[in-house]
């Protein structure tokens, strides 16, 4: 009897390593939960009642806008971020494929324990 072909498994875009690498960072996590809130702030906004300095801002908001996660706008001589979802939406996407191949080798595991 042939082997049976094997389907590849799905893969998640390599390109996320940025955006998982902008995520895994305390202050920048912190700086997308107050973007997510919706609306576009400034870096004054954004360091008000912190201890950030605003050029530490401006350094985190690079990475997360290096990353797809935030844009930033100017409106006149402001310059504002607000959040850009889709990368992070694409980022768990790919979480919700490999979470799913997790789940198909554990099935295959046990199924091997239990025969």
């Amino acid at each position: 009897m042939p082997p049976r072909a094997r389907k590849a498994p799905q893969q998640p875009p390599a390109d996320l390593a940025p955006v998982f690498f902008a995520l895994g960072d305390r202050t920048r996590l912190r700086l997308i939960a107050v973007l997510c809130a919706g609306g576009a702030f400034s870096i004054a906004q954004l360091t008000a009642n912190t201890q950030i300095t605003r050029q530490a801002v401006t350094r985190h908001l690079q990475v997360l806008a290096d990353a797809g996660l935030v844009k930033d706008l100017k409106i006149g001589r402001e310059r504002l971020w607000q959040f850009d979802p889709a990368q992070l939406e694409e980022a768990r996407r790919s979480l919700e494929i490999i979470g799913r191949q997790w789940e198909q080798a554990l099935g295959k595991l046990k199924a091997a324990v239990e025969g």
